[in-house]
């Protein structure tokens, strides 16, 4: 890589994870930045163009045409779809550049990556442990591999926030897939405890007893969070979800818990597009779990 604000950087997947980085190393003054989308060909990747002119990022013909001769390669597609994007990009690979896989996915898939990139790319195993805004590219990032080292102190130049956990691939990945087993499962516990409680006219009640486990919470506020963030995400982090499941699997576990969460979370990511509930996400916990619960309850008419 060159000297600090030069390196040539390629996204693969320019959805809000990759545009918020990009705008942020924009404003560092990397100017040599290119990004290729799947969706870019077709009508539903007209706003991922226009974001990508706005941000000042070259708008590339194809995955191969983005890492052209790149010294760092960000991908941050569907989980689904992580291992497909290495794949369209790794015969177009030279100079080996380094290959950040930002995408949550279990261990097992950071280091089925890593094997199909093989010494085209010097692969590394990120993990983003924070929401992406407004933090954007200095959000907190966890990073393992081989490479991870050697890596760490060009990522710092850029500004970037980041902590080596091992030279082992797939210990961030572990990290990030383990951990949502606790934050995306209270997440859905969130909805289907208060979504009872204003069924039962006791939100106030219950969100009060609570604070008597947890006096350090706010389950009042914490409520509304949770909630927005399900409807505002819950079908990537059902994917996400899905990916914890395999961790688990991985590690001989069974996951029952993360199961239910998937559903709780992509239910909701549904629930959250309807308009009502869109209207209501800023605003008390309440008038917020009857915007759901009355989407719900149309959804199970319709069905």
């Amino acid at each position: 890589m060159n000297r600090r604000n030069t390196p040539r950087i390629s996204f693969i997947g320019f959805g809000e994870a990759g545009q918020a980085i990009a705008a942020g190393l924009r404003d560092e003054g990397l100017e040599r930045l290119a990004a290729w989308d799947i969706l870019f060909p077709q009508p539903q990747g007209e706003p991922l163009k226009a974001a990508a002119e706005r941000i000042g990022v070259r708008i590339a013909a194809s995955a191969a045409d983005a890492v052209a001769d790149t010294d760092l390669v960000v991908s941050a597609v569907t989980a689904a779809s992580s291992l497909e994007a290495a794949r369209s990009v790794a015969p177009h690979l030279a100079g080996n550049p380094y290959y950040l896989d930002i995408n949550s996915v279990s261990p097992g898939r950071k280091q089925e990556t890593e094997e199909l990139l093989g010494e085209r790319a010097r692969y590394l195993d990120v993990a983003v442990v924070a929401p992406i805004h407004p933090a954007r590219h200095r959000t907190p990032l966890l990073i393992a591999g081989p490479h991870a080292d050697a890596a760490a102190p060009l990522l710092r130049a850029l500004d970037m926030r980041l902590t080596v956990v091992g030279a082992r691939t797939g210990a961030a990945a572990a990290i990030k897939m383990i951990r949502s087993v606790m934050v995306k499962g209270i997440e859905a516990l969130t909805l289907e405890c208060f979504l009872a409680a204003a069924r039962a006219g006791v939100f106030d009640e219950v969100a009060s007893s609570l604070k008597n486990n947890y006096p350090g919470l706010d389950w009042t506020r914490l409520c509304a969070y949770n909630l927005e963030r399900m409807a505002s995400h819950g079908e990537r982090r059902a994917a996400e979800m899905e990916e914890s499941a395999a961790t688990l699997r991985e590690l001989g576990l069974d996951p029952l818990m993360v199961e239910a969460t998937v559903r709780r979370q992509r239910e909701m990511g549904a629930i959250g597009q309807d308009e009502a509930v869109r209207a209501s996400l800023v605003g008390d916990p309440p008038r917020l779990l009857a915007a759901i619960d009355a989407a719900k309850k149309r959804r199970a008419a319709i069905s």
